[in-house]
């Protein structure tokens, strides 16, 4: 079976899934584009597949023929792992009323939500090395995504977001993570300063990127259990949140630059204190 109309309410629910937070928390699920997306989705966590046809036809061919090109391995993988999860065909004309991307990639995967609470990912980890990435009202999509990413290769254990930051399940922000969303947990917290209080009670460390910090950051060195807070892109972190870091530190800029990207000034701690 092949779904042709872009009236159907299968289509109709993944346009609402990709444009809707509120239709995202009610159902527990996100939407996720892209061949890597779907061969690094968690098989169980997988609820549905649409694929467009001219995507279905080189995954067919990839797989009848012997050709060891990386794209032709990537497709052959991608083959075993549609028979493992089942999947809808869909015209191309309807993929892309389904895509929000401008060059499709020809796949679409509905995954559940994996959502964290922090008490839950600090629970047995008192002694433990520990970092987290603290963000509190991040609102570009891209610069959100762009921290998950990071935050995954400088080894960073958990990011923990107010209610003020853009749904991680945007799909601009899944789409930059690169996979990483499948694999950091993701914490939205309702008090962010409680939960900063549970952190420092854990004996971690806060550090926030601040303009106003006495120090470099390079002057500091991070114990193995710290935390690093990146505030609002145009407004920085709020006088309140800014004032439970155990230090506020700032990095140095030359020229007439008053100020870094969000994503590039946390991504200069959570290195710098790995």
């Amino acid at each position: 079976m092949i779904i042709t109309s872009t009236a159907n309410d299968k289509i109709k629910n993944i346009v609402k899934l990709s444009t809707s937070s509120r239709a995202r928390r009610e159902q527990n699920a996100f939407v996720a584009e892209g061949v890597k997306m779907f061969m690094e989705a968690p098989s169980l966590r997988i609820k549905e597949v649409y694929i467009s046809e001219s995507l279905h036809n080189k995954v067919n061919i990839a797989a009848r023929y012997d050709d060891n090109d990386e794209e032709s391995q990537l497709l052959k993988k991608c083959a075993l792992k549609l028979k493992e999860t089942g999947y809808t065909d869909v015209t191309d004309q309807v993929f892309n009323k389904m895509s929000d991307t401008i060059t499709p990639q020809g796949i679409l995967t509905v995954i559940e939500e994996d959502r964290h609470k922090l008490s839950d990912l600090l629970a047995g980890r008192d002694r433990d090395s520990l970092r987290v990435l603290i963000l509190e009202s991040i609102q570009d999509p891209g610069n959100l995504g762009t921290m998950i990413r990071t935050a995954e290769a400088a080894g960073y254990d958990i990011v923990l977001a107010n209610e003020g930051t853009v749904d991680m399940y945007n799909p601009k922000v899944i789409r930059a993570t690169m996979g990483s969303i499948y694999r950091v947990p993701v914490v939205y917290a309702p008090d962010l300063k409680l939960e900063i209080s549970r952190l420092k009670a854990k004996g971690v460390t806060i550090l926030a990127a601040h303009l106003g910090g006495r120090r470099s950051y390079k002057e500091i060195t991070p114990g193995p259990r710290h935390a690093v807070m990146i505030g609002n892109e145009g407004s920085g972190l709020t006088d309140e949140t800014a004032a439970l870091a155990d230090e506020c530190v700032k990095i140095p800029m030359k020229g007439k630059v008053e100020s870094l990207n969000a994503a590039v000034a946390a991504a200069l701690l959570m290195f710098y204190g790995q």
